[in-house]
């Protein structure tokens, strides 16, 4: 007689396949986007598309790309970091594409506009303006850049559509649209560094005005069933206790606009998820944000270790922890899938591992990781 041994816990929740608009998922684990800076001249090359197989082939279902810059060109302010327009570029990323899905996973390109972050006269286009809603790069600041006129917007919105476009042309399974961490989008979202008195500033309805367009737009321009995701945060990488909204309510002002014109699918960026994000309830943000929108969701931050990721960004380990919690919550349906960054950097066999149950050969995240593409 054959016997089967039953399945960890963690295989039962995290390996279960998922339906994101027209796209089946194989399991329940994404890789969450980490920016890298190997791709000189915004040109993936097969180290890149390497990198991201991997974690493919040992797992990871879903692999959401570092950001890439779309055609704008105060888009970004780096020449090593990927760029999702013009014939080299996209031609390294229809490859990357092709070796994900020969792995056996599903990608999607995050784009990406930085907009007041940006240093002008840094690349890509050193003579391009740091463009934002009000020219603020953080609240209370002096303005510092450009705030951006009605063409500036039609213009970013385009670009942002014509990336979604040629990322289903190249055959990728869906976008990501960046709208956190104190970037383009979310300084429109965000009351601290969008000042404006036209219709794209004011209450969070009106501050979340230009990225309904751009979700709109990319909506018009890919297929009905091409799932698009939308990454938002409370926090922003120039005030880590900012926060878009107070409560529940404020909060349901800004996503349900952006669910209404298109979005499959929230990315809820957190710092720990395990942390509660409203008086009175248990639930993390992204735990809110199935509940206010009915959305399927991503959840992240700091999953598989103990420690905080700006740190470690900036050349702190962090030890591995356990994700009990974690799988607590997706047992109590919190959230649809989880999103790993650190730990999947380190160990490229993360997702493996965890869907094994061989949580004693996970690794502790070594800052030297971010050195190399392993």
């Amino acid at each position: 007689m054959t016997t089967t041994t039953p399945a960890s816990r963690a295989a039962r929740l995290l390996s279960r396949p998922i339906a994101l608009g027209g796209l089946t998922v194989p399991n329940r684990i994404v890789m969450a986007p980490m920016t890298r800076m190997f791709s000189p001249g915004g040109v993936p090359g097969e180290d890149v598309r390497s990198y991201y197989a991997r974690r493919a082939a040992a797992g990871v279902g879903l692999i959401v790309t570092e950001g890439t810059y779309v055609g704008h060109d105060s888009a970004g302010q780096s020449d090593r970091v990927p760029r999702f327009h013009g014939e080299e570029q996209l031609a390294g990323w229809a490859k990357v594409a092709q070796d994900v899905h020969a792995a056996g996973g599903t990608i999607v390109p995050q784009l990406w506009h930085i907009g007041m972050v940006r240093q002008q006269g840094e690349a890509p286009y050193p003579e391009a303006p740091a463009v934002g809603p009000s020219g603020l790069v953080t609240a209370g600041a002096e303005p510092t850049g450009k705030a951006m006129t009605q063409q500036d917007l039609d213009d970013v919105v385009a670009a942002f559509a014509q990336a979604a476009a040629d990322a289903e042309r190249i055959g990728f399974d869906g976008v990501e649209l960046h709208g956190a961490h104190g970037y383009l989008l979310d300084q429109f979202l965000w009351e601290g560094t969008n000042r404006r008195t036209d219709g794209y500033g004011g209450d969070p309805v009106a501050r979340t005005k230009f990225a309904e367009e751009i979700v709109a737009a990319v909506r018009a321009k890919v297929s009905p069933d091409f799932p698009i995701l939308f990454r938002y945060s409370q926090w922003k990488q120039q005030d880590y206790k900012a926060r878009l909204a107070e409560t529940p309510q404020e909060l349901e002002a800004i996503l349900s606009p952006l669910a209404a014109a298109g979005v499959d699918v929230f990315h809820a960026s957190t710092r720990r998820y395990w942390l509660p994000e409203f008086d009175d309830s248990g639930l993390n943000l992204a735990g809110w944000t199935k509940k206010i929108t009915g959305k399927q969701v991503i959840s992240v931050g700091s999953v598989g270790l103990d420690g905080d990721f700006v740190k470690a960004f900036q050349g702190q380990g962090s030890p591995v922890k356990g994700i009990d919690n974690l799988l607590d919550r997706m047992e109590a349906e919190e959230f649809d899938m989880v999103a790993v960054g650190r730990a999947l950097l380190q160990d490229p066999e993360w997702a493996a591992k965890v869907l094994a149950d061989r949580f004693d050969e996970l690794k502790p995240y070594d800052a030297d990781a971010l050195k190399t593409l392993s």
